[in-house]
């Protein structure tokens, strides 16, 4: 995966130069109508018309395309600070406990407990370097993966497992599961890659205490649907088509509290819209703060016909 170094762009220009431009081209169309209409040059007046209509619409496109292409600037300066981010304190921790260990004489306790901690911070990198490679070979996810039917209350339980070890809570305390026996046919590492990005998201974005609610259930004939809703401060709906982005996180690097590269939900995204199902964020039905992302995926089996999968360690990245 290639990424650019690019400093962060202002609208402000772009903006100013097109509306400039549409006011000039605007003014000259009327002032041409007024003067070829005086003088009933109508074939002249109707092609000077399109031609000025033209120019009007090329000019609108550019400056759309000036934005997007600012704004795709702007994330990718935001993931450029935030994966140097990622990247610079696990390693500069994994320095200070090499140094500590290495200057002092330390009990066996405290040996163990710093060895703990940089175990820790060598997996913390890991997944970060994980998850830039699988987005960078994201279209072939899956491809040479045979499709199976997947038995999902095992594997999101697996997964809910997984999200305490990481934020040190228990499954009582911080979750509520309603999980209906609903089975889908799809990869497995597709829907490893979905969902423990999306649950350990919600725990990660959660309240303090977290507190966080998954519902899957069967939807229609062959649709299966999967609610995750947390209590933290949710998503603004300005933000609610732009998070699935790539590399766009919500406000400045300098001013976030949340690790993250902004990629998590962009490989949840595109991974569903492969499999032809959809992922949307609302707010949640109770009114309390918070959200909630519903999956709905297609593909679904009668229960008998699948068996749960083995539990194991997930190795997935996670945003």
């Amino acid at each position: 995966m290639a990424i650019y170094f690019r400093r962060r762009s202002k609208i402000h220009l772009p903006i100013t130069l097109s509306v400039s431009l549409m006011a000039l081209n605007v003014t000259l169309m009327v002032c041409w109508i007024i003067i070829l209409a005086k003088g009933s040059w109508w074939t002249t007046l109707a092609i000077g018309v399109v031609a000025f209509t033209m120019i009007l619409a090329g000019l609108s496109v550019w400056l759309v395309l000036t934005l997007k292409e600012i704004n795709l600037n702007n994330r990718q300066a935001n993931f450029v600070d935030s994966v140097t981010h990622e990247l610079k304190s696990p390693i500069a921790a994994l320095q200070l406990y090499l140094e500590t260990l290495s200057l002092r004489h330390l009990s066996d306790e405290k040996r163990n407990e710093f060895h703990g901690i940089m175990a820790g911070e060598l997996q913390r990198l890991d997944k970060l370097i994980n998850q830039l490679l699988e987005v960078g070979r994201l279209d072939a996810i899956g491809e040479s993966e045979e499709p199976q039917d997947i038995l999902l209350q095992p594997l999101i339980e697996q997964f809910v497992d997984n999200a305490c070890m990481q934020w040190n809570v228990t499954r009582e305390d911080a979750f509520r599961l309603d999980l209906q026996p609903v089975v889908i046919r799809a990869g497995k590492i597709v829907m490893d890659l979905i969902l423990t990005n999306l649950i350990e998201n919600a725990v990660k974005y959660a309240g303090d205490p977290p507190e966080v609610q998954i519902q899957l259930k069967r939807v229609g004939k062959n649709r299966v649907q999967l609610r995750i809703t947390n209590n933290g401060l949710g998503v603004p709906h300005e933000d609610r088509k732009k998070i699935f982005q790539i590399f766009y996180r919500g406000g400045s690097e300098l001013e976030r509290r949340r690790k993250g590269t902004g990629l998590g939900l962009y490989i949840v995204h595109t991974l569903v819209k492969k499999m032809r199902g959809r992922v949307t964020v609302h707010d949640r039905h109770d009114g309390l703060p918070g959200c909630t992302f519903e999956l709905e995926l297609p593909g679904r089996v009668d229960p008998p016909q699948a068996l749960p999968l083995q539990k194991q360690p997930a190795a997935a990245p996670s945003l």
